[in-house]
């Protein structure tokens, strides 16, 4: 079944929302993540429901249908694939590529999809860290916590990232903390919570609380 750019963009919003840990996600929520009005949000929510992409009984919230999470896999593929390619093909800065993988995401064609997975060699994750979901609908689940979870002595490695705003990203660049950097937890400020952390080479480097529990690590 082929969905609609506007219909694509609502089935991709419920099925983040619902990774966030929601079973049902409600529609004041989909309206703030698309910006838009919670009756227009009903509106398609009826609509998408109709079309068997997603199971809606008002006030009590969405969850989507197996043909639902199947499309929204498939846009996410495309726009994790892009944001790759526009990485390490086009030397964009991880911090550039959202916007333009939001474009490029709709394009319909399977055949240019797989052989650009192809071209780039099947990566597995993004530049930002999260799994590329594979052509058949598969999704890798991995195991990531935040910085701000680890206890004092305890080491982990930059895998991912929960904040994709071009702030945070370049925020990330300039402190060096990016994928694949192994840092140690070094100490927790208590006044403010100011986290220490230090680098494979020795240097301290001290963030914010909320830096903290946007960057992921495995252990």
């Amino acid at each position: 079944m082929q969905a609609s750019f506007t219909e694509e963009n609502y089935l991709k919003a419920i099925y983040h929302l619902s990774e966030e840990g929601r079973q049902q996600v409600n529609t004041n929520r989909i309206a703030m993540v698309l910006n838009t009005k919670p009756a227009s949000v009903t509106d398609m929510l009826k609509k998408l429901s109709e079309k068997n992409l997603l199971n809606y009984t008002r006030y009590q919230g969405v969850s989507l249908t197996d043909p639902g999470r199947n499309i929204a896999l498939k846009v996410i593929r495309k726009h994790r694939l892009w944001e790759f390619f526009l990485v390490e093909k086009l030397n964009f800065g991880w911090d550039e590529v959202h916007d333009l993988a939001e474009q490029l995401e709709h394009i319909q064609s399977v055949e240019l999809i797989n052989r650009l997975d192809s071209f780039l060699g099947f990566p597995e994750y993004d530049p930002h860290g999260d799994p590329i979901p594979k052509d058949n609908g598969t999704i890798k689940c991995y195991d990531l916590k935040p910085i701000s979870a680890l206890h004092v002595g305890e080491t982990g490695t930059i895998a991912g990232v929960r904040e994709h705003s071009p702030l945070f990203l370049q925020y990330l660049e300039k402190m060096n903390l990016v994928i694949g950097k192994k840092i140690s937890m070094e100490e927790v400020i208590a006044y403010d919570e100011t986290v220490v952390i230090t680098t494979e080479n020795n240097q301290k480097i001290n963030i914010s609380k909320a830096a903290a529990k946007n960057i992921l690590i495995t252990i």
